[in-house]
């Protein structure tokens, strides 16, 4: 009897707190049920612009339509031969449907569905096109997410598809190995970080020195150690350098230097607080970053490790988020695409809010890499970032992904420095320089999300003489 009742106990519990898990099980039919009483309801940017619906013809036939076509084809997604994206995330949602009961009865009398509630997402449509725009031909990835919030405005991943298409292409998609058309760069591309993982050296170096200003390094172009070698990009010879210069001016043999130096239980111990090879707070599906040393690691390893090479891989939304917690002193923001869900009457159903994760960094650790990165844009490799009516704060970085030395450029950074409001991780398949293909791109995310906000506030812009615009355009 006892058993009895804990096995009843259990399946309550079970059903209360996994009812929507159980529902999205592939093998529950309850969802066709569902869907034979209810169609599909629609998906929504922020502003309550269209991005899913379900179009019913006079006969009651159902097609999933996506008005932007290619442009949320990752983040969105499809709902036919599987579930993707927002489509997945919020199909409990979609298929449910919080009508009002006499809607309901005179629906049945009727003989057709009752709609299915509506998802508000987070994400802004022209901030959307402005990242898919930019990216252009490229293969890669943009993200651009709230700092205090976690919100995701926008993710593109290219190359794309058309998720109303997704149904006639998929044999095609399937049967072709070399095709990863349906993978999310942003979320499930593992990529070699470069420079930009200068970021995590220079917080293990400062945990372990405490004090670097007096850190300096004579730079000619390259550093040796043993048998091992490290070039700076290009082979430019930055002279002297103190601890901010190296990182502005990203010297690869400062870094290979410090990487040396590094107590590798207390990198390791820096490489668990920023989440890697671990599990990541995010409701989509992702691929967990990595990094492959151990404190028996050679100096070879070390020396790579350190400027962002070797065997580390790090998905772009790993790096948002890293960036994310810098800009909010230290805690990092769950990011989430779910802002709230709505019946048909526009009655709010249920609400999805900030919830912070942890912090990754102590405050005063975090303030020391703004500084940092705010100097990569003013004097450093993102120079083209300066000057705007905003400020900005950022790291480049330029990841060798072959023996050719071709690299892949990145970018990820927040504005404005004073108070950080949006965050901007950019990734561009085998560009070349992140300061020369990924900064300019970053640059008009950072346009167009001011532009829309209309705000040009800035009191320490102004400091630098800047001309601010006593009015902005609508969009972009």
């Amino acid at each position: 009897m006892l058993l009895f009742v804990v096995l009843i106990g259990f399946l309550g519990y079970f059903v209360a707190t996994r009812e929507q898990d159980m529902i999205n099980n592939s093998y529950n039919s309850r969802q066709k049920i569902l869907l034979s009483r209810n169609y599909r309801g629609p998906i929504y940017d922020r502003d309550g612009q269209v991005l899913a619906q379900t179009v019913l013809d006079a006969s009651q036939e159902e097609t999933r339509v996506y008005p932007f076509g290619k442009l949320f084809s990752h983040i969105v997604g499809y709902s036919t031969q599987g579930r993707m994206g927002v489509e997945s995330l919020a199909n409990y949602y979609l298929i449910n449907t919080n009508t009002p009961l006499r809607s309901k009865v005179a629906n049945a009398m009727a003989g057709v569905k009752n709609p299915g509630d509506s998802v508000f997402t987070t994400l802004d449509v022209q901030i959307q096109q402005v990242a898919d725009a930019q990216l252009n031909v490229y293969k890669g990835a943009i993200l651009v997410t709230e700092v205090k919030t976690g919100k995701i405005l926008a993710l593109v991943s290219h190359p794309d598809f058309d998720p109303g298409e997704i149904a006639a292409i998929w044999e095609d998609l399937v049967e072709d190995e070399n095709s990863s058309v349906l993978v999310n760069r942003a979320t499930q591309g593992l990529y070699p970080p470069g420079s930009t993982f200068k970021i995590v050296t220079a917080l293990a170096y400062m945990r372990q020195q405490e004090d670097t200003k007096s850190y300096t390094f004579q730079c000619k172009g390259a550093f040796k150690s043993g048998d091992s070698r490290i070039r700076c990009y290009r082979g430019t010879r930055h002279g002297k350098v103190d601890f901010c210069g190296s990182f502005a001016r990203s010297c690869n043999s400062s870094f290979a230097s410090m990487g040396l130096e590094l107590d590798r239980a207390l990198l390791l111990d820096v490489l668990e607080d920023l989440l890697f090879d671990q599990d990541l707070p995010l409701s989509l599906g992702y691929s967990r970053s990595s990094v492959r040393i151990t404190e028996e690691s050679s100096t070879e390893e070390m020396m790579q490790t350190a400027i962002g090479q070797g065997r580390t891989q790090i998905t772009p939304m790993h790096l948002n988020m890293i960036t994310s917690a810098i800009a909010n002193r230290g805690v990092l923001m769950q990011p989430y695409v779910i802002d709230h869900v709505e019946n048909d009457q526009g009655d709010v159903v249920k609400t999805f809010g900030p919830k912070a994760y942890g912090r990754l960094m102590q405050e005063e650790e975090a303030a020391l890499l703004v500084d940092l990165m705010q100097a990569v844009v003013e004097t450093g490799t993102a120079t083209k970032l300066s000057g705007q009516a905003y400020t900005a704060a950022g790291k480049t970085g330029s990841a060798e992904y072959n023996a050719a030395g071709e690299s892949h450029a990145w970018f990820t950074g927040f504005a404005p420095v004073e108070d950080p409001e949006v965050c901007v991780t950019i990734l561009v398949e085998g560009a070349g320089s992140g300061g020369d293909y990924a900064v300019p791109i970053a640059r008009r995310l950072f346009d167009v999300y001011f532009k829309e906000k209309q705000e040009v506030n800035y009191p320490a812009a102004s400091r630098r003489g800047i001309n601010l615009p006593t009015q902005q355009a609508a969009g972009y």
